[in-house]
């Protein structure tokens, strides 16, 4: 009973990380003409200290943010530098609900993934979902105004990049279960680095006015800090079916925000790519809703 009630634990912990992650579009949004690097460094770092206070408050040791495997520090920065930096510059070249819809293929991504793990395979359901979820990416991609230019194109292809290094991430996350969540924190400081190393290179400094700020800061806070670490809780000691399930709230939550937040309109064609896009998601877990 005391697994169970554990389990359980970590499962409603980890789904906390799906209602930050849907607040990630509207802020992005609010930051502004801010470059993705100079985002991303400034978010990161953010969630990097902030992440380091708390463990430092609740009495862990500072060591367990900086583990010692090459191949996981690889891990972490691929998902998390590479994500952020594709996921901001899609926002930076696409509309944003577009760009949003797209990124939040990776929940049907994360299934079809896993299907080719030790002990699960590939069925018609998760194929006809993956299918369903294109088709939505291309209600979003043949609506584009005419003469946007490789600029949009750039956004969309940037969006759908996130969406694969995200889930591919999530799923070999699976397999360092070992490693402790403390470790999502290291990974954020040596994002920052990356990101401002970058920034200095390509791009110059905006200086943000007091709303992006704010924006920034949430970012670092909630779907770019905390948001981490309680997901990598939750997909190593939850139960990643639910968790897996329940991702699928995300881009209609995200969606909502975003046109609540008057970055984009309830149109026609954003409800049919919706209904697509987490149809297809609903389709492709089919399994999950039978076990559960």
């Amino acid at each position: 009973m005391a697994d169970t009630a554990q389990v359980r634990r970590a499962t409603l912990i980890g789904a906390t990380a799906i209602l930050l992650f849907s607040t990630l579009a509207v802020l992005a949004a609010l930051s502004g003409p801010i470059p993705p690097f100079q985002m991303v460094a400034v978010s990161f770092s953010v969630a990097f200290v902030s992440g380091l206070a708390a463990s430092w408050a609740r009495g862990r040791p500072l060591s367990a943010a900086f583990p010692r495997s090459v191949a996981v520090w690889g891990l972490g920065i691929y998902g998390l530098f590479g994500y952020h930096f594709a996921y901001f510059t899609a926002f930076k070249h696409a509309p944003p609900v577009d760009a949003t819809l797209i990124n939040y293929l990776w929940p049907l991504l994360i299934v079809l993934f896993s299907a080719f793990l030790p002990g699960e395979r590939l069925r018609w359901f998760h194929v006809g979902g993956a299918l369903a979820g294109l088709a939505g990416c291309a209600v979003l991609v043949l609506g584009m105004e005419r003469g946007a230019g490789g600029g949009t194109i750039l956004g969309y292809g940037m969006a759908a990049a996130a969406a694969v290094i995200w889930s591919s991430y999530s799923v070999m996350c699976r397999r360092v279960g070992h490693v402790p969540t403390d470790a999502v924190i290291g990974f954020c400081g040596v994002t920052a680095l990356l990101a401002a190393t970058c920034h200095l290179m390509l791009e110059s400094w905006v200086q943000p006015d007091p709303r992006t700020w704010a924006a920034l800061v949430g970012m670092g806070l909630g779907p770019v800090g905390l948001a981490f670490l309680t997901w990598d809780y939750g997909v190593k000691r939850g139960d990643i079916r639910v968790m897996g399930a329940m991702s699928y709230a995300a881009p209609l939550m995200s969606t909502a925000w975003m046109i609540l937040a008057g970055f984009g309109e309830a149109t026609p064609r954003v409800g049919a790519a919706c209904l697509l896009i987490i149809g297809g998601a609903c389709l492709a877990t089919r399994d999950f809703w039978y076990r559960h």
